[in-house]
């Protein structure tokens, strides 16, 4: 069996490189672009975004040359992209649950392996998305240097060691105030002015996101639903914890963590709570996974290998660090089309994340979805949200209340006004009218 990087240029000889369409030219997409030119066994053959102007541009600011440009086709529509024969492996970067959705069944359809950096789509109907990749025999993959991936990674690594995993997530900035930030006052919590922001081409509602929970919650509910771990009853606690004291927090309570049993997704927090200062040795860009000795004899073994166990020696963490977002993009492109696997796919439905309102709502009010000035995205297991009638974030965009909602209340399918009609309502149905919580 060959390594990778073997098998890679055994495809550039027989076939050329792999040929990738990228649908949006936003921050990640631009750090995939980034290292195309670096990459022989990748090419991009179509570059889909809403302003292809802009696509361009973006080309340029991460060094393409311009022959390199004329050699690309750039299109708005991300279904003439799907169906362009030229491409074998779509990248799917637009944010949007709809298009995700949409996306995603068309590259079913017209046999192309997807990467699926769109989370948001992924977690509001993960396992229909997958079913009908599956039914294509094409890849369905999370992205590679995504924090979801990266985790199931290490996931996977445990597992196939033979060691039980406890507990698996991230790290991020966290306060709880930072639930109720909206756009218009996200910038200071990140040291910038709205004109630098501006300057920059930062999206303030997409950066809101990440500060405010909603984008923890979607990724710690793409790898319960990847993993089979489970969501925290309610929602994620964000413990404040250091890399060196994972293994001593994130286990039970009943062997001295905080966690209620084994087997979860959680979040920890970069930064001790109601201070603005980081910790030392924070795991604010990584992601982590604590696992537990299956005996005395392997237990032995971590601590004459000198890991780090919390006082019984049975719980021990692997964490990274850091991740590269679209610079490590290409690992995902390269397995789908060389080996046919996915770095990461949806299994099942465990995890959901559900809108919480930001403030007291009026019957009226527009929903404006993640990171918006109205809701945020809280995690919950998909059986609870299912029988509360709980809305996903991932609709909470563009529909108006027909009732109150009261500040910190979960909204509800009952408390909104009719749906818009497109993909992510018709993939979420199904999801929904498929579900069994009754085992």
């Amino acid at each position: 069996m060959q390594h990778l990087p073997a098998i890679l240029a055994n495809r550039i000889a027989d076939r050329g490189p792999v040929r990738v369409g990228v649908i949006g030219a936003g921050k990640f997409g631009s750090m995939f672009l980034n290292q195309v030119p670096f990459s022989p066994h990748l090419s991009v053959a179509v570059i889909a975004d809403l302003d292809p102007e802009r696509a361009r541009a973006a080309c340029r600011t991460v060094g393409w040359h311009d022959d390199q440009i004329s050699r690309t086709r750039f299109t708005d529509d991300g279904m003439d992209l799907i169906a362009d024969p030229a491409v074998e492996v779509v990248m799917e970067i637009t944010g949007s649950p709809a298009a995700g959705c949409a996306h995603a069944l068309a590259a079913a359809q017209h046999g192309k392996h997807i990467i699926m950096v769109n989370v948001e789509a992924d977690v509001l109907a993960g396992p229909v998305l997958a079913d009908a990749h599956r039914s294509a025999g094409t890849v369905y993959s999370m992205a590679s240097g995504d924090q979801p991936a990266l985790v199931c990674e290490i996931v996977d690594w445990a597992r196939t060691c033979g060691l039980e995993i406890i507990c698996a997530g991230k790290g991020t900035r966290y306060q709880p105030g930072f639930h109720d930030v909206t756009p218009d006052d996200v910038w200071t919590h990140y040291g910038l002015s709205p004109e630098q922001a501006a300057a920059a081409g930062m999206n303030s509602q997409m950066f809101n996101s990440f500060l405010d929970g909603t984008k923890s919650a979607i990724e710690m509910a793409a790898i319960a639903n990847a993993t089979g771990l489970n969501a925290p009853g309610n929602g994620l606690k964000f413990p404040a914890v250091d890399f060196d004291n994972l293994q001593n927090t994130l286990i039970p309570t009943d062997a001295g963590g905080t966690l209620d049993g084994e087997g979860f997704v959680e979040v920890v927090a970069s930064e001790h709570r109601g201070e603005a200062t980081e910790m030392h040795n924070h795991l604010r860009w990584g992601v982590y996974a604590v696992f537990k000795a299956p005996n005395q004899y392997a237990r032995d073994c971590f601590l004459q290998y000198g890991l780090k166990t919390d006082q019984s020696g049975y719980y021990a963490a692997m964490y990274r660090p850091y991740h590269l977002i679209g610079l490590e993009l290409g690992v995902s492109a390269a397995n789908a089309a060389i080996r046919g696997e996915a770095t990461g796919t949806t299994a099942e439905w465990r995890g959901d994340v559900v809108a919480v309102a930001k403030k007291d709502l009026a019957a009226g009010d527009m929903l404006d979805g993640e990171g918006g000035y109205t809701a945020w995205g809280k995690l919950m297991p998909a059986g609870a949200s299912h029988r509360s009638r709980a809305l996903p974030i991932g609709l909470a965009h563009g529909v108006s209340l027909i009732r109150p909602v009261k500040h910190g209340a979960t909204i509800t399918y009952d408390d909104v006004d009719t749906l818009p009609d497109n993909a992510a309502r018709t993939c979420r149905q199904k999801l929904e009218n498929s579900a069994d919580f009754s085992i």
